[in-house]
């Protein structure tokens, strides 16, 4: 078959898209996934679960800096006064949406990594996510990070890494090597095609490069189709009541954060093949009327990841999981007339679970030394993936991230 009709079939498949598409990625339905159980068994590695805050989260009104009073000049009516926010220490305190987390920093579970981001940061939503999930700030190319991880580990195939997220978000794709986006209702075939079909669609021929690839993604599915079976009949999905934000125009998976944490917590529980899973929440963009918004969506992400913690500190599976939060930048220092807040840099990070060594991190960043209003970074957002690389995923970062080897070792136990 020619490539063009092979990259067709996968595109109306929505199996994969742009870049995971040359990587050879994979679709994994629920049933299909939870054919892996066991599969890692008696292994103690850890896993990853990355929440991505699609939209620029507030990290000012997330991290409160309540006793500077910079803070309350450049916020107005839009600053969390002191007596309301949950404290960290005698500076600063969390959003009082925020009370899950405040349970996990009071357990030693929650560091709070300060004035993340990177280099000459970028203020568009799509390049500075770009930015964040390939993990070059410099040039920007077609390989996520978790991508890289999973070129770089031979036994790595796309059940690795998964997605509840209608598409495969790009930093799941490597060169040679892709994650999965998993689906809920089944793989949906275009008219015409059927499942066996595949097999002779991944079938090697003498080729172009391009041809290859795409073969190798039919073949990929194939694999993972051959491989993962067995699912119990009790093993469905539920449908979420949370009424929790979905998709917005600057992303977000169309579950609530909730649901995708509920799965993700019965693949852990079941020892699915997963290292790596992808979750996200979107809505953050809030350039107006922001106040009870960002109240809202923070205290949607709070409830959605204390009851994965919760869930999670009942098995020595779950025991072993870390959740990084993250967002494609912060906003800018001082509120707009509209009651909202523009498109910032640096911000916070958030790493949770009982693998983490709980705590603020990281210089906090000057509310008044800025750079063209907004905040500087003090801490490289490739130090914390360079910890997570090598404490949860047992992988040199240098292999990953382009040689880089700055790390925060004293985050993780």
């Amino acid at each position: 078959m020619d490539t063009v009709t092979r990259r067709r079939f996968l595109v109306a498949s929505g199996v994969v898209g742009g870049t995971a598409l040359a990587a050879g990625a994979g679709t994994l339905t629920w049933r299909e996934l939870f054919r892996t159980e066991k599969l890692r068994s008696g292994h103690s590695t850890g896993t990853l679960v990355l929440i991505t805050l699609y939209g620029g989260n507030d990290g000012l009104a997330t991290v409160v800096p309540h006793a500077d009073p910079a803070y309350r000049q450049a916020r107005g009516d839009l600053a969390i006064p002191g007596e309301s926010v949950l404290p960290l220490d005698q500076t600063v305190g969390l959003s009082p949406s925020l009370a899950a987390f405040k349970r996990q920093f009071d357990a030693g579970h929650l560091a709070v990594v300060r004035g993340v981001g990177y280099p000459k940061p970028d203020r568009s939503h799509f390049r500075s996510m770009d930015i964040w999930q390939t993990a070059d700030p410099v040039q920007p190319g077609n390989t996520g990070w978790i991508g890289r991880f999973l070129d770089a580990n031979r036994a790595a195939d796309s059940r690795w890494a998964v997605t509840f997220e209608p598409v495969l978000p790009p930093v799941l794709a490597g060169a040679s090597k892709a994650g999965a986006a998993v689906t809920t209702n089944g793989l949906k075939l275009p008219s015409g095609y059927r499942t066996p079909m595949l097999a002779g669609l991944g079938r090697p021929e003498e080729e172009s490069p391009l041809r290859a690839r795409a073969a190798r993604a039919f073949a990929d599915l194939v694999r993972v189709d051959e491989m993962v079976r067995g699912l119990p009949e009790h093993e469905e999905t539920e449908e979420t009541e949370d009424g929790m934000p979905a998709a917005t125009s600057t992303g977000g998976g169309k579950a609530s954060l909730a649901q995708q944490l509920r799965l993700i917590a019965r693949c852990v529980e079941a020892e699915v093949a997963p290292r790596v899973y992808s979750a996200s929440l979107g809505g953050f963009d809030l350039h107006a009327d922001g106040h009870e918004a960002q109240l809202t969506l923070l205290r949607d992400l709070d409830k959605a990841v204390g009851s994965f913690l919760d869930r999670m500190a009942r098995t020595p599976a779950g025991r072993r999981v870390v959740v990084a939060v993250y967002s494609e930048f912060g906003r800018r220092v001082r509120a707009n007339a509209s009651d909202g807040t523009d498109h910032g840099t640096a911000s916070d990070m958030f790493l949770l679970g009982v693998p983490v060594r709980g705590g603020l991190y990281g210089a906090p960043p000057s509310l008044t030394d800025l750079d063209d209003g907004d905040l500087k970074y003090t801490t490289d957002f490739r130090d914390v993936y360079g910890t997570l690389l090598a404490d949860v995923l047992d992988t040199d970062p240098a292999q990953v991230l382009g040689g880089w080897t700055g790390r925060l070792p004293e985050l993780l136990h």
